[in-house]
């Protein structure tokens, strides 16, 4: 949520820090802002709209030249979203500028203080109270700007990633993390600043990640300086390298990021199984499991918490773990598990899912089950983020930058990689014959070419997709493996066309769902030839004994629900358990096409945010 963009140096900031604004619009925000400084003149422009608003906005009405400049996109926590809530905020003085993202959690005590001392405030922001307060350390402390920041913050309860420079000292931005991400790019006599790396990937391919706790001081001539908030201790910051690249965070020829991403698919699972599947052989390689391999085979039971999509690829887990390698599984929200004070033992492992690593519910359930002495596991895709450095181990998907708000090639590459994981561990454990090890691993290496003949089915979609458009609600069904694909379909719907909808197990339709069914209700069922396929050809029978609509999403070359359904749509045949690495395409696939005829923003959806990176 909100993203914060930077830059100092030689180059002009302005079409740096707009252009990097415009790359973390995934993120969710409903107001932007910019400020620069020419060692002259403050410009400081912010609207409520998109950053397009901004854009039209700056340049009528300021002069964009400046050396230096902050950015800002913000999702609304404080305050309703309009132009005056927007960042960056002023200090009184006018000296001051900071753009923040989190939560001020004690800002009303602070600003009745505040206000007491004759600081006056515009907005109804905590920024503006945080902004101010560093300001009045620095007149009552008589200390510099980094000294201020850090004895302000101090004084502060919440989350934050906040960016400030003083107008009278244009050499030096200071910035600060605790729960929110952000990035130091460093260039020669150049810096940037953001809450990922994707606003200055053409410009460095080195970065200083923050960790929590962490704040700098980055001047223009002299570097960055990096130091403890809460003990002042000195940090000799690490420099990552960077394997992102410029054509992996644009379109291309896709008209967006998420039908860019659901083609993407194929090459995502094989880039998360490369070089740790070797079905020939019938090896599974995974650092992260072979050095801890004891742990997991004593441990009691697993635990995966998780939010949104991630939660549900921990569900499918939940069927492959408990059925492969006979452990117990839990599934939470993570958002749940960490306030309810959970059962959590040392001989648990706790197995953390985000597709950021940023997820603000996520890392406080680490920590928590780190606190009660569980191992964590922890499973993301950026490499470098807090989840990855927070965890005992883990493993990356390696799926690419996913810039679309509604997650795909997350979550069929998190289903990837524990999949291999359950593998691993039933084969350690003797829970899987020979023969079925073999042929899990065999079909695997062959479901990247299965999802490039499930994408053949796109133009079928469409027209599906065509026809219902206009419905008001729509009903998803699957059993065991696929009960959670019905619930990320439905998701997918509710998030980019706003039509609801809601994924339950087939059997369950009978005990209340039923009673929604008529001819105005679609109703897709995931129907593919394997389990208790017989059960839901029942389950459409009733479906359709009351008129519903039934799109069923089945295995080729079925012809038992086709015979009952409205329409089909058909996906390869794979191992039962592998199914949701097929079955989801059709539906990422149906949910694309209804927005995008709805005219929906779909890689950038209402009220939604690719990072939650506040409770």
């Amino acid at each position: 949520m909100c993203g914060i963009v930077g830059y100092i140096g030689h180059r002009e900031a302005y079409p740096i820090v707009l252009k990097g604004l415009q790359r973390l619009e995934y993120r969710g925000y409903d107001s932007a802002g910019i400020a620069l400084y020419d060692e002259k003149e403050l410009k400081v422009s912010k609207t409520k709209g998109k950053v397009a608003d901004l854009k039209a906005k700056m340049e009528s009405e300021v002069d964009t030249s400046g050396t230096l400049g902050i950015g800002h996109t913000r999702w609304a926590t404080h305050g309703v979203p309009n132009d005056v809530n927007s960042h960056p905020h002023i200090s009184n003085s006018g000296n001051l500028v900071v753009i923040h993202n989190g939560i001020i959690e004690n800002y009303e005590s602070l600003k009745k203080e505040l206000t007491k001392r004759g600081y006056k405030f515009e907005s109804d922001t905590d920024t503006e109270v945080l902004v101010n307060l560093i300001e009045d350390v620095i007149l009552k402390e008589k200390v510099k700007l980094g000294k201020a920041v850090q004895i302000a913050l101090n004084q502060t309860v919440g989350a934050y990633a906040i960016a400030v420079f003083d107008k009278s000292k244009p050499n030096e931005i200071v910035v600060a993390r605790l729960g929110s991400p952000l990035a130091i790019g460093v260039g020669d006599d150049e810096y940037f600043i953001a809450s990922d790396a994707s606003p200055f990937i053409e410009f460095t391919n080195n970065a200083i990640y923050l960790e929590d706790g962490e704040m700098a001081v980055v001047r223009r001539h002299k570097g960055v300086k990096v130091r403890k908030i809460f003990d002042d201790s000195l940090v000799d910051p690490y420099i990552h390298e960077l394997q992102l690249n410029l054509e992996q965070i644009e379109k291309n020829n896709f008209d967006h990021f998420m039908l860019k991403e659901i083609y993407e698919q194929p090459s995502a699972i094989k880039d998360t199984y490369r070089g740790r599947l070797h079905a020939e052989e019938g090896i599974i390689r995974m650092a992260g499991i072979d050095d801890n391999l004891e742990r997991f085979l004593n441990a009691r039971r697993i635990v995966i918490v998780a939010c949104g999509t991630s939660w549900h690829a921990g569900l499918v887990a939940e069927y492959i773990f408990e059925d492969l390698a006979r452990i117990p599984v839990e599934v939470e929200y993570a958002s749940e598990f960490r306030y309810r004070n959970p059962i959590i033992n040392s001989d648990d492992i706790v197995i953390a899912i985000s597709q950021s690593g940023e997820t603000a519910d996520t890392m406080a359930a680490i920590k928590l089950a780190k606190e009660k002495g569980a191992f964590v596991f922890g499973v993301c895709n950026v490499v470098g983020s807090s989840i990855s450095r927070e965890a005992n181990a883990g493993a990356y998907t390696h799926a690419g930058p996913e810039i679309g708000v509604a997650s795909t090639k997350a979550f069929t590459t998190q289903i990837t990689v524990l999949t291999l994981i359950a593998l691993k561990l039933a084969k350690a454990k003797g829970t899987i014959s020979n023969t079925d090890y073999h042929m899990h691993l065999q079909e695997l290496e062959t479901i990247p070419q299965k999802i490039e003949i499930a994408l053949e089915e796109n133009d079928h979609i469409k027209e599906v997709a065509f026809k219902y458009k206009d419905a008001r609600n729509c009903l998803y069904l699957g059993r065991g493996f696929n009960f959670p694909v019905a619930l990320e379909g439905a998701l997918k719907l509710k998030e980019i066309s706003y039509i609801h909808a809601e994924g339950y197990p087939a059997a369950e339709m009978k005990h209340g769902p039923i009673a929604l069914i008529d001819e105005e209700m679609p109703v897709v069922v995931i129907a593919t030839r394997k389990g208790h396929y017989e059960k839901v050809v029942s389950n459409i029978q009733e479906i359709k004994s009351r008129q519903g609509k039934i799109i069923g999403i089945v295995t080729e070359g079925d012809t038992s629900v086709r015979d009952l359904a409205d329409y089909v749509i058909e996906v390869p045949d794979t191992i039962e358990a592998l199914t949701p690495l097929l079955t989801t395409i059709p539906l990422q696939l149906l949910s694309y096409h209804i927005a995008v005829m709805l005219g929906k923003n779909v890689d950038q959806p209402r009220n939604l945010a690719k990072s939650v990176t506040v409770e």
